[in-house]
C-alpha cells in the first residue's frame, strides 16, 4: 500500500500522470474529485476531467471533507485518486464565508485546521493506494495581497504535510515526472 504525492505546476501534466499511475496499478479506482463549480469556467473544466476519467473509475465528489472520504474509500484492492489538494485548500479556507482583509493576520476558519489533521490521519492509516494531486504555488512571484499570500503559504505547508507521510513524492513539470522521494512511478 504506497501514498504518492504528485504536485507541479498549473497545467504541468501532474493530473495525467497521476491518472497514468492509477491505470497502471491495474486497481479499482476511486477518484476524489474536490471540485466547485463557482463559475462557468470552472464547471467547464470539470466537465472537460469528468470527459476525460475512464467510465470504470468511481467519481466521489467531496470538497470540504476529504479525510474522511479518503478513510471510507481506501481499501487493498483499490487505489484512490485525489484531485485536487489546492482547490481543496481553497475550498476550506473560504468554507466559513469570511471576509478576509487586504491587511492584517488572516483567520482561517476551524472547520480547516480540523480537515487537515483528519487528512493527515486517513493518510497515515489508509489500508490502500492513495495518489494525491496537488499545485506548486511558491515557486513563482510573491503574490500581492494578504489572501493570496496566505494561501500561497498554507498550500506550501500542505504539500510538505503531506510530502511527509507519502511514501513518493513526485514533481511533474512540461509533462515529465521527477521523483523526488520514494520508488519511481
Amino acid at each position: 500500500m504506497t501514498k504518492t504525492l504528485v504536485f507541479g505546476g498549473a497545467r504541468s501534466g501532474k493530473s495525467a500522470h497521476a491518472e497514468k499511475l492509477a491505470i497502471a496499478s491495474g486497481k479499482e479506482v476511486v477518484y476524489i474529485a474536490t471540485a466547485h463549480a463557482g463559475d462557468g469556467e470552472m464547471a467547464v473544466r470539470i466537465a472537460h476531467h469528468q470527459r476525460q476519467r475512464p467510465a470504470a473509475w468511481t467519481t466521489i465528489e467531496e470538497p470540504l471533507a476529504l479525510g474522511s472520504t479518503v478513510q471510507r474509500w481506501a481499501a487493498p484492492e483499490r487505489l484512490v485518486l485525489v484531485d485536487c489538494l489546492t482547490l481543496w485548500l481553497s475550498n476550506l479556507m473560504f468554507s466559513g464565508g469570511t471576509a478576509y482583509p487586504e491587511v492584517g493576520e488572516i483567520d482561517l476558519p476551524a472547520r480547516f485546521h480540523e480537515e487537515r489533521a483528519a487528512l493527515l490521519g486517513a493518510l497515515g492509516h489508509a489500508v490502500g493506494d492513495v495518489v494525491l494531486v496537488s499545485n506548486e504555488v511558491g515557486m513563482g512571484i510573491v503574490p500581492y495581497g494578504a489572501i493570496s499570500r496566505a494561501f500561497t503559504d498554507e498550500a506550501g505547508r500542505l504539500n510538505q504535510s503531506v510530502a511527509a507521510v507519502c511514501d513518493n513524492a513526485v514533481f511533474v513539470a512540461a509533462g515529465l515526472p521527477l521523483v523526488l522521494k520514494g520508488a519511481p512511478c
